[in-house]
């Protein structure tokens, strides 16, 4: 049964109108999935005169039945919620961020009723999301809340074949070292587990992080390693064997991204936010995808943000997307 993967508009005043045409104008994004784009027709107009080009797109207006596309024939939703000549340029507003939650709910809205597999979302932007009416602290949040959902979720980052993961996320640092116990460490040590065998490894190869330097150096800068980490990745060996993984650590959080990219390992565990974040971005700023793990279907996104400074130029790289959208189409063919 082929994917359905559903295409959304994120911030309109970014770069995010002219990388949803320039994905919807590749033939190979569209031959193997039934594709869903989502947003407004004259925003993606805004998007194909920067690339220069024409979408062939057949459109239907917002108060239609969700339709089902078929591969190789994309369809455009149009949700008719902005007129360009309204929004404020190159700047986070109100406007485009209720529009781009708008997007996005309808598409959370489909994934929940059974009728998309996945979903891939240009970049939002978090000031607009929240003067739009976000009420959640990000769009992983918004996303929990209206799918329904209350268990563990996940933000993953990833270059090429290099995954981040992390067990806290957007939490002060203050806070870090109390949020690192044996439960959120196997919560999400198996969401990446099963979010890399989705991504296509067989037996994911996954190294963790300590949480101090020189992972605390035998108790002289913490004892976190000593007391949680270590006895939990050992509790973690434990299932490894059985349930088709590898696990090792805890190391230095200074040099483990260096055997992770000389292909020791598939994936990275950190503990915090930027930890993990650092290292990835350095790895391949202009490759990085995101991925949403642990709800009914996968969220993919590329892993940049809405770059104003370039909007409507025709010059952003159209790469992470289309990295992006291949993931959501590989992760939900693997579910499927």
């Amino acid at each position: 049964m082929t994917a359905r993967i559903a295409l959304v508009m994120g911030d309109p005043a970014g770069i995010g109108p002219e990388l949803m045409a320039g994905v919807l104008n590749l033939p190979e994004s569209c031959a193997d999935a039934g594709v869903l784009a989502i947003g407004d027709r004259r925003v993606l107009a805004k998007g194909e005169a920067a690339l220069g080009i024409s979408l062939d797109i057949e459109t239907l207006p917002r108060d239609a039945a969700p339709p089902q596309p078929e591969p190789g024939r994309p369809i455009f939703y149009d949700m008719g919620n902005l007129d360009p000549a309204n929004l404020p340029a190159a700047t986070a507003s109100a406007i485009g961020g209720r529009s781009a939650l708008e997007n996005f709910g309808l598409a959370l809205d489909l994934a929940r009723e059974g009728k998309v597999d996945a979903i891939t979302f240009v970049p939002f932007n978090k000031e607009a999301l929240r003067l739009g009416g976000n009420p959640f602290d990000d769009e992983m949040s918004f996303a929990a809340d209206r799918l329904g959902h209350s268990g563990t979720v996940a933000e993953f980052n990833v270059v090429d074949n290099l995954w981040n993961a992390r067990v806290t996320s957007h939490v002060p640092l203050r806070d870090v070292a109390d949020l690192i116990t044996e439960e959120r460490l196997l919560e999400h040590l198996d969401l990446a587990v099963r979010a890399l065998k989705e991504a296509g490894f067989e037996r994911p190869r996954i190294a963790v992080a300590a949480l101090n330097p020189h992972a605390g150096d035998g108790g002289s800068f913490g004892r976190e390693e000593i007391d949680v980490i270590e006895p939990t990745v050992r509790k973690a060996q434990a299932l490894a064997q059985t349930q088709g993984f590898a696990v090792e650590g805890p190391y230095p959080s200074d040099t483990v991204f260096v055997r992770a990219r000389d292909g020791h390992f598939d994936a990275v565990l950190t503990m915090f936010h930027d930890q993990g974040q650092i290292a990835i971005k350095l790895l391949g700023f202009d490759r990085g995808i995101t991925v949403l793990s642990g709800f009914a279907v996968p969220i993919t996104t590329p892993a940049h943000g809405t770059a104003y400074d370039i909007a409507g130029k025709g010059i952003a790289r159209l790469e992470p997307t289309r990295l992006a959208f291949n993931m959501a189409k590989q992760m939900a063919a693997s579910r499927k």
